[in-house]
């Protein structure tokens, strides 16, 4: 069963990947870790790309300390135990968002904070291209908040240039689900790093989570007919629209 589940993800990744050339030669790709599962995946379905297709690329992960005190000895171990050595950037992100800025609604400004943080560290280590963990669901969840609250469409693409960088942000697990990156690192046995952050599961994000879970519930399949749908729009504008994100 695990083994059919890592072709299955696999499989997508590889899709993806061929589809809108996420990763080609020579690329230097800094992979976002989080010690949460979805990095944690992402991490180990480009090492099998970098193994098993003819993809000459180089990975870098690179983990934010946001300066919540996190023991990240386990996500050391597990980068070492696929053959690569983690940078960790020091950082004082938790200070800014929570002491100085006391942000009440603080989601938005740490994540524009973690990106810059995190496309400098990968600028300064040669990386071309910045992978993230976000997943089908994430992908759709995001699309539905920016709609309920925003009135607008924002929506993850698969890969991102941003011009004032020189860097390409790119998303492999966009076709996999969020209940199969669970069953795989169950299947794994990936311990996964809690987050510390204060506002972890209290936030409009979540309501939206569980919002779509009641709609795949009710009708299996939806999230992927969602996303399929945003593929099926034939305008080249409405992708270079979309899920604008600054550098």
């Amino acid at each position: 069963v695990a083994q059919r589940l890592i072709r299955n993800i696999f499989g997508k990744v590889r899709d993806i990947n061929k589809k809108y050339d996420l990763i080609v030669d020579g690329d230097r790709v800094a992979v976002g870790m989080s010690g949460g599962k979805d990095s944690n995946t992402l991490l180990y379905f480009l090492d099998l790309l970098r193994k098993y297709t003819p993809l000459k690329f180089e990975i870098i992960p690179i983990y934010l300390d946001l300066g919540f005190g996190t023991d990240i000895s386990p996500m050391y171990d597990y980068c070492s135990s696929l053959g690569y050595s983690l940078i960790m950037e020091q950082t004082n992100i938790q200070y800014v968002v929570f002491a100085a800025r006391n942000e009440k609604n603080p989601c938005s400004l740490c994540s524009n904070l973690r990106r810059g943080a995190l496309n400098r560290v990968a600028l300064s280590n040669g990386c071309n291209k910045v992978a993230l963990g976000h997943h089908l669901d994430d992908a759709v969840n995001t699309m539905f908040m920016s709609m309920i609250f925003e009135g607008r469409y924002h929506l993850f693409k698969p890969s991102t240039y941003l011009n004032r960088s020189d860097l390409t942000v790119i998303r492999p697990l966009l076709y996999v689900e969020e209940k199969q990156i669970e069953s795989f690192v169950n299947s794994q046995g990936l311990k996964s790093i809690k987050n510390p952050c204060p506002a972890d599961g209290y936030t409009k994000r979540q309501e939206v989570s569980e919002l779509l879970r009641d709609i795949e519930a009710r009708f299996p399949g939806s999230r992927k007919r969602i996303l399929k749908s945003i593929e099926n729009v034939d305008s080249d504008s409405f992708w270079s629209n979309i899920g604008r994100e600054r550098p």
